[in-house]
């Protein structure tokens, strides 16, 4: 029985998307997977542009705040930007508990964050 994927790497009009695409995001093994693929991925591309959606997702782990950090900092260090996309109110809230609202940019929508990339 196969492991339905946790995340998509897709790209839109030179924007690269890290679209989760499991409703509850909580699973260790399966985060730490993802973060090596992330990794991965900044390194070998660099991107200059990064939208990280969560539509559809209504829980994660703490562990993947920490993947958001990690994300952000590497983007931050080469002069790339990252928004997030897709938070339901209930994630949301998480992110002002922890304060991670003040670094983190949040658009509604994938479309909305794309446009806002792709217009700046």
């Amino acid at each position: 029985m196969s492991e339905e994927k946790m995340m998509n790497i897709l790209t839109e009009d030179g924007v690269t998307i890290f679209a989760f695409s499991a409703i509850s995001i909580s699973n260790s093994s399966g985060i730490e997977l993802v973060a090596a693929e992330v990794r991965q991925y900044l390194e070998s591309t660099r991107p200059e542009r990064v939208i990280v959606d969560f539509d559809g997702v209504k829980f994660f782990s703490s562990l993947l705040l920490g993947l958001l950090v990690e994300i952000w900092k590497k983007m931050k260090a080469y002069d790339g930007t990252m928004v997030i996309s897709g938070i339901n109110p209930r994630l949301n809230r998480v992110f002002r508990i922890t304060n991670l609202d003040k670094i983190f940019e949040f658009h509604p929508d994938r479309q909305t964050a794309l446009k806002a990339l792709t217009e700046s």
